[in-house]
């Protein structure tokens, strides 16, 4: 099994949190987004994933491309990096992969998340995975026949035809087919709305007989802003809260901590209350202050504060503020 997770985009509406780090390297739970993404669909795989190829843009540096390989190594695998040079639409994306196309493969873009009680029948052709959305008209859904199989890919429905919207995580029995199918609209420069989409690719294989099922997940989970990224580490704690949270190194003086709450390496908490539902990176220190519902990443020091809802950078020097409060790397904030 393959897994390739295209990640090339800036994650504009996650600012300023991505103008330093690439949106999926923003910590969950004290673990990177696409990490987290890459541990959930190897659990249900049900086989052993040997590849997994990051698409990042060439400028992402060696530190994030070094980051990428070492999440591979952390699930037995081995990875490789591929760079988009242009943004011109997620097939086009996806082929900058191309040679990893092969096999049984999973594509899962890197703006989401999910929880799934299932394991993937790798002996379907192919699978959606979906999940039931209150509004459809934002996303792209799947209809549905009598026998469980896809019959139409709808983009953003203006009136109803689904309610199984297309979470962005897909799996082919063999890769080659979708690979070879992205191919052809770029050689015959087919787009929709100007970008090649591997929408089209998909019809084109359904036309030609290919059956795709849906795999529907219990909960989908999106960091595509700063109050969604909040919710998904609040959910994420709650997953994990029966593993280890805090780690052995943190000093915690004075203070009460109600889970279920991360705290990472080397953390100083004194005469603080932290939770529910809060991560403190690497390095910080938490002082005389009230955090619940947050995420604070590495290496911060946050003191005088009463803090809900707010998410805090790398390298942030806060003092003397409650707020809700959207703060990125190496600021300064003093009352």
């Amino acid at each position: 099994m393959k897994i390739i997770i295209p990640m090339a985009g800036r994650g504009t509406r996650l600012r300023p949190h991505t103008l330093t780090v690439p949106k999926p390297l923003i910590p969950i739970a004290g673990k990177p987004i696409v990490h987290r993404l890459v541990e959930d669909i190897v659990k249900v795989c049900g086989q052993k994933v040997t590849e997994i190829a990051f698409i990042i843009g060439a400028d992402f540096g060696e530190a994030v491309e070094k980051q990428l390989l070492q999440i591979a190594d952390s699930v037995g695998a081995k990875g490789a990096i591929c760079y988009q040079t242009e943004k011109l639409g997620t097939a086009h994306a996806l082929l900058c992969a191309k040679d990893y196309f092969n096999g049984n493969v999973v594509v899962a873009f890197a703006d989401t998340l999910f929880k799934a009680d299932f394991t993937l029948d790798s002996n379907a052709e192919a699978i959606i995975w979906t999940q039931k959305v209150e509004d459809p008209s934002a996303f792209g859904v799947v209809k549905i026949d009598g026998n469980g199989y896809i019959t139409d890919f709808v983009e953003k429905p203006k009136t109803f035809v689904s309610d199984l919207a297309i979470i962005g995580i897909y799996y082919f029995k063999d890769g080659a087919v979708l690979r070879d199918e992205m191919q052809y609209l770029i050689d015959n420069d087919i787009k929709d709305r100007g970008e090649y989409q591997i929408t089209d690719a998909l019809e084109n294989m359904k036309s030609k007989g290919v059956k795709f099922q849906p795999g529907q997940v219990s909960e989908w989970l999106d960091c595509g802003n700063k109050d969604a990224t909040v919710h998904t580490n609040q959910r994420y704690l709650e997953y994990i809260q029966d593993q280890q949270l805090v780690d052995e190194s943190a000093k915690i003086v004075n203070s009460v901590i109600i889970p279920p709450v991360y705290i990472g390496q080397n953390v100083e908490i004194h005469n603080s209350v932290l939770g529910p539902h809060v991560s403190i990176g690497g390095n910080s220190k938490v002082l005389n202050t009230v955090i619940k519902n947050s995420i604070v990443q590495d290496a911060s020091e946050i003191v005088d504060a009463n803090m809900a809802n707010s998410m805090i950078g790398s390298h942030v020097s806060y003092k003397g503020k409650a707020a809700d409060a959207s703060i990125g790397d190496y600021n300064q904030l003093k009352e």
